[in-house]
């Protein structure tokens, strides 16, 4: 069984990002970048999954510039077997990563797709959702546990109220979630095997699929500062100032 883990090159997280002076967008210039955290971890649990005899391939996809190869590299240090980039310059977003991966779906057959819920530089949380509607696919989104036996997943969700298990025929899209699993570590001699292993290159146009941006960004702006706290000295002079001063009652 073949497991496809979409993986997403972004701002590392322990980054803080700017704002260009111009307000078009996220300053990304000589800022260190690094895979996904979500996407990490569907990387971990699907080399769990052929380290346990489920899945016998696992292979690793990314859509983006040509420094994606460093987040494939990363993702077969972790365990992948082998990396697929799609090369392109245009701004992706998640409807036109969705129909990159479809294509690639399409192509490579895996029974199971397993990709981050989100990605922590845009937050969309759509491209596993619109994979599924694309292909037709059942879906078990922000995955805490993952089982497979046979044809069948049996996922434990994070929901609002705690969690809950569904059972999934494959093929499928799982997207996972924080507690799924903690990543291991890539070893020296293990990221000096992912050097060698095999990475295509593709580009959108070969496979079919047109990835012009549909949403223009107008403008991008910092969060406003936050104000410190005052002290007040009854129920009542607390009642006042949500009132008078912050108008939320």
């Amino acid at each position: 069984m073949k497991v496809l883990v979409p993986v997403k090159r972004v701002v590392d997280y322990n980054v803080k990002v700017r704002v260009k002076p111009d307000n078009s967008g996220v300053d990304i210039a000589n800022v260190k970048m690094s895979m996904n955290p979500f996407c990490e971890i569907a990387v971990e649990e699907a080399v769990r999954l052929r380290e346990k005899g489920v899945a016998t391939e696992v292979i690793a996809v990314s859509a983006g510039v040509a420094q994606c190869q460093e987040t494939l590299r990363n993702a077969m240090a972790i365990g992948a077997d082998r990396g697929i980039l799609i090369e392109t310059d245009v701004e992706l977003q998640p409807l036109a990563v969705a129909k990159l991966l479809k294509a690639i779906v399409d192509k490579e057959q895996p029974r199971v797709v397993l990709l981050g819920k989100q990605a922590i530089d845009d937050d969309a949380n759509q491209t596993g959702q619109m994979l599924a509607a694309l292909l037709g696919w059942g879906q078990a989104t922000f995955a805490s546990k993952v089982e497979i036996a046979g044809d069948t997943a049996t996922v434990t969700r994070e929901v609002d109220g705690g969690s809950e298990t569904v059972s999934i025929k494959l093929p499928a899209i799982i997207t996972t979630d924080l507690r799924l699993n903690e990543p291991r570590y890539a070893t020296l001699p293990n990221i000096m095997k992912a050097k060698k292993k095999q990475l295509d290159t593709v580009k959108p146009v070969d496979l079919g699929v047109d990835v012009a941006p549909r949403l223009t960004t107008l403008k991008v702006e910092e969060p406003p500062k936050r104000q410190g706290g005052v002290k007040v000295a009854d129920v009542a002079a607390l009642i006042d100032k949500l009132k008078n001063e912050a108008k939320v009652i």
